[in-house]
Parts: structure tokens; sequence; C-alpha cells
């Protein structure tokens, strides 16, 4: 009969070896200030809010090259190509015209009904694309969020330049109808300048603004036509709002809010700069400094809002 013998466990002496030494164990403040000691920083970590400034206006090439390729890209499947870019505005304010103009008669109370009509598609259409490209600015571009280290500022910002660029290809037509229907170039037109920059600048602090907000929930995206659809029927798209708050059939904060509305505010001062008929009488009281607040709490807060959550878009 064989027995059996187990052989002796092997130390570090038998086999000519030396134990392997034990790491030192680190607490998280140690590691903290062990990292610090060695110049590493966290990777991701959201910048100061001057330094995410310059970076961002260090991008400022990539931001504007963004928005053109976008814009070049957006028809470049259909067989009309960037012509829509006139026509579809064109197309909602014919179908606005013979709702609301002729079916309801609203344009009974508004002069030069057509190009009231057209001047307010035209800016709305500006604020509510920019506002709907904003939510898709982070969601859309998830895999460039992922591969590249960039100021996340730069897809909101070059989604709103890119609705400015489209806004500005088509006014041409707009110009082209304003002078058909009797309303022709005056220095007053120069006044669409600075309403149109407002506009920009605020149109870019809401576009951050749901930028961040869908980033995290998505379901924002869905929401956000429903929202916009019901912002587009209380600006005064399609009938004149100072028609409507004439006596005192509405109640005063109500009518407060709805002269205050930017998107009316913002429609007022380009319908004022290109229209003869649309008078001063018809704007609200200082419409200009409603519009400079507006731009500057939007803008300013927008982009603060959205760099306060930049170390969190892409993950998770």
């Amino acid at each position: 009969m064989v027995s059996q013998t187990t052989a002796p466990p092997t130390t570090p002496a038998a086999t000519g070896t030396a134990p392997a030494p034990l790491l030192p164990v680190y607490g998280p403040g140690e590691l903290a200030a062990l990292a610090a000691r060695h110049g590493l920083t966290v990777s991701g970590a959201r910048p100061t809010l001057g330094a995410y400034v310059r970076q961002l206006w260090g991008r400022r090439h990539f931001i504007t090259a963004f928005a053109t390729a976008k814009l070049t890209a957006q028809y470049s499947q259909a067989k009309l190509g960037q012509i829509w870019q006139i026509m579809t505005p064109l197309l909602n304010a014919t179908v606005y015209f013979f709702i609301f103009g002729v079916l309801m008669n609203t344009k009974k109370n508004v002069e030069d009904f057509v190009p009231f009509l057209v001047t307010g598609v035209f800016i709305w259409t500006f604020t509510s694309s920019s506002i709907t490209a904003g939510t898709r600015a982070i969601s859309g571009n998830l895999g460039l969020v992922r591969a590249l280290h960039f100021p996340r500022a730069s897809l909101p910002v070059a989604l709103a330049l890119q609705q400015l660029q489209q806004l500005l290809f088509s006014l041409g037509a707009l110009v082209l109808i304003l002078i058909g229907f009797g309303q022709f170039p005056r220095p007053s037109w120069l006044l669409a300048v600075p309403a149109l920059f407002l506009q920009a600048v605020f149109n870019t602090g809401v576009s951050m603004v749901v930028a961040r907000l869908a980033a995290r929930t998505p379901d924002i995206a869905q929401l956000t036509p429903f929202v916009l659809r019901t912002w587009m029927y209380a600006s005064g798209v399609m009938w004149s709002m100072d028609a409507l708050l004439k006596g005192d059939r509405v109640p005063h904060l109500v009518k407060l809010a709805l002269e205050c509305n930017p998107a009316a505010v913002f429609i007022d001062l380009m319908r004022f700069a290109l229209i003869d008929s649309f008078s001063r009488a018809q704007l609200p009281p200082h419409v200009w400094a409603i519009a400079t607040a507006w731009a500057l709490v939007c803008g300013v807060g927008g982009f603060v809002y959205f760099w306060q959550a930049e170390e969190r878009y892409g993950r998770g």
C-alpha cells in the first residue's frame, strides 16, 4: 500500500525569493494631497467660469465651421436643397394666412396684414428653431462629446448660430415680400440689426438651458413642441397683440405678462423697424429696455447654468 504525503508549503526563504513589499494604504484626503503634490487634476473637471469663457473663445472657428456644416447638410437630401430655408417659413405663413387671416378674419384689425404676418413668422421661426435645436445639442452629438475634450457650450452656441445663418439667408425673401406689398427700405430698417442681435443672444441663452435639461431628461425634447406652440399663440404671430390688449377685457397682470413676453417683444421690434404702418404707439412701454433685459438675463444666465453641469455631459 502506497502512502501519500503532502509537501510542506513553500516559503520565500525556501524558494529564494524576497517577499513582495506591502503597498501603502491611503485615505481619500491623502490621495487628494498626493495627486496635488504631483500636479494631477481630475479628468473632465469643470474649469472656472473665466477659463471656460476663454476656452469657448478659443473654439470660435470650430463653432462657426460646425454651424455652417450643419446648415449645409440640413437639406442635402432634398431635391430643392437650400431653397427649403426660404420655403419653410413662407409655407407656414401661407397656412397661417389662410386659417387666421381668411377663415378667422384676423386681418381686419391689422393694416398691411401680409407683411405683418410674414415678419412675425420669420422672427418666431428663428426663436423656435433655436430652442428646438438646443434640445438636441448634447444628446444628438454624444459621439463627439464622449470622444473629444472641448467646452460643451460650443454645441448649443453653434446650433443657435446655424439658425441665425438660416434667418439671414431667408431675409432676402422677406425683403422681397415687403417691397412687393409696398414696404420700401427706409432708415428705420437699420433698427432690425440691434433687434436681431438681442434676439440671437436671448435664443442662445435659452438654447443652452434646454440643452442641459434635455441632456439629463430626454423627454424634454418631446415636450418642447407643445410648449413652443402655446408660446407662439401667445406671441401675436398671427394677430395684433395691441388690438387684443386694448380696453379692460384682459386682466392687468395678464396684459403685463403678454406685453413683456420676449418672443412678442422681438417680433414687435422687427415689425416696427420694417413696416410703415406699425407705429411706436403699438409697442409696449420701454420695449428696448425689456428686450435688452431678456437678452442679458437669458444669455448670461443660460450660459452660467449650462457651465455648472459641464463635467456631467456625455456621462451616465
